[in-house]
């Protein structure tokens, strides 16, 4: 039986390392960190693109544009493999021929920054990014210096990844796969000490076919929590309560329900922020304000500060660290307001996110006109798996325009989400909905209809053609698509 090289590691002799899909976001963080711990980095990606590229040139990292074995040549001391890296990809072939030591994104994150650290585990189907933010920004307002890696650039912080003086690492808990090596998800290898579960639905329709296989990762996960940590779940969530159910640790409940240990009360929202109160065991803990808009992000906080109350932060610090809050990157981020029009770009993209966000938004603009322009991205959003419940996504959105989805490879026509029918089913439902061919005809159209007053959500996971920023200038200069 041969040698796995990812087994032949000598840490202390590391000093080169090489990134194969190195402009991802996390990979990028990554490159970034290690690169900040005295590494000496190098690159390599099939399409070199910003932002992360013009992060790495900020960084003097040098990348090398498409995969090929010269990339190897001098061979590095590790190779960090990306979960984009096919087993066939000639710059993997060349890898394992070499027999180079090799890791994945998890394992090297897991290896070089969270051993040794209390490992804090935000996962979940839905709010991950925004949790771990508020949970990062919480503990540096009060003098904890965490480390983290998170989905989105951290306001306070300008960038999604700190190396800090604390002794706390925060990482967002991925329940998608590791590399083509290692088929389990990503947060098998995170080391949890302490754990927060958002929710929990089916998602990632080429990775799992069916609800149970995502249980029956989550509960792998809680397998990993060690007998004196801890698992802050929200329990309302019939799902989450079935996965933690054996947990080996002490697991506090939170939600709306009112005998959970954590419940939120009392929301409201006004002058910019939602105002909630927090009960503890049934007694007023806390009231608390954040200048996000939604239950959600109501929920996210309650969750941060359940955990922050675990780690001996008082009640006021909590409030005041979460109430000073400046947002994450493309979560509900006003990204302009040209002649009286909001333009708001956010990730939303499963069915409960987009619902979710809009509700949010509606209640945070009342008496405004939303608009929500839609781009199916993902592998599971342009899948017709989630065809009806994106039905029921759009109620809170006056408006709603849909970029019809590209085709995914090696999937039937019939099981591609159709944005022709979704627009006539949301029509039947009362919601103005049209499907568009391309982003130009939506700017066209939203040049022409959006009026003073409007708010503009556009939810995507990707960069939508810079969609944003060209609706801007189009009402700035008056200036037509054409």
């Amino acid at each position: 039986m041969e040698l796995d090289p990812r087994l032949n590691i000598v840490p202390d002799r590391i000093k080169s390392i090489h990134i194969m899909g190195i402009c991802g976001t996390g990979m990028a963080a990554l490159a970034g960190m290690l690169q900040q711990s005295g590494f000496q980095v190098s690159g390599s990606d099939s399409k070199v693109y910003p932002p992360m590229s013009d992060f790495l040139k900020s960084l003097g990292i040098p990348i090398k544009e498409g995969y090929n074995g010269s990339n190897l040549i001098p061979c590095p001391d590790l190779v960090i493999v990306g979960n984009v890296i096919t087993r066939n990809n000639p710059e993997a072939e060349a890898l394992i021929r070499e027999r180079l030591p090799y890791l994945s994104f998890p394992q090297a994150l897991s290896r070089f920054f969270i051993t040794g650290n209390t490992s804090l585990v935000v996962t979940g189907t839905h709010g991950k990014t925004t949790t771990c933010s508020l949970l990062a920004a919480a503990l540096n307002h009060a003098g904890v210096d965490p480390s983290f890696m998170i989905g989105g650039i951290v306001q306070e912080f300008g960038q999604n990844f700190h190396l800090g003086a604390g002794r706390y690492f925060i990482s967002e808990g991925d329940e998608y796969d590791t590399a083509f090596f290692d088929k389990g998800s990503k947060f098998l290898h995170y080391r949890p000490n302490i754990a927060i579960i958002t929710s929990l639905e089916f998602d990632h329709a080429d990775i799992f076919s069916n609800l149970t296989q995502i249980k029956q990762a989550f509960v792998k996960f809680v397998s990993l929590l060690p007998s004196d940590g801890l698992i802050v779940a929200h329990l309302d969530d019939q799902n989450v309560a079935e996965v933690v159910a054996n947990a080996p640790c002490r697991v506090q409940g939170y939600g709306m329900t009112p005998t959970l240990d954590w419940v939120l009360a009392d929301i409201s929202f006004k002058e910019g922020k939602s105002h909630f109160s927090i009960l503890n065991k049934g007694n007023l803990w806390a009231e608390l304000s954040i200048p996000l808009s939604g239950r959600h992000n109501c929920l996210n906080s309650l969750a941060v500060a359940a955990v922050l109350n675990h780690i001996g932060i008082e009640p006021l610090t909590i409030a005041s660290g979460l109430d000073a809050f400046q947002g994450v990157k493309r979560r509900q981020e006003i990204r302009g307001i040209e002649r009286g029009v909001t333009v708001i770009d956010d990730f939303a993209h499963h069915p409960t996110a987009v619902r979710e966000t809009l509700a949010g938004l509606k209640t945070a603009y009342e008496g405004h006109r939303l608009v929500c322009v839609f781009e199916p991205r993902t592998n599971s959003s342009r899948r017709a798996v989630f065809q009806e419940k994106y039905v029921e996504a759009f109620d809170s959105a006056d408006i709603v325009l849909i970029r019809n989805p590209l085709p995914l490879a090696g999937v039937a026509e019939n099981d591609h989400l159709s944005a022709g029918k979704l627009a006539s089913d949301l029509q039947i439902r009362g919601v103005t909905a049209r499907p568009f061919a391309s982003t130009d005809a939506i700017l066209k159209h939203l040049e022409d209809m959006v009026r003073e007053g409007d708010i503009v959500a556009v939810l995507s996971n990707g960069g939508f053609d810079d969609i944003h920023v060209r609706l801007l200038n189009l009402l700035r200069q008056g200036q037509r698509t054409t």
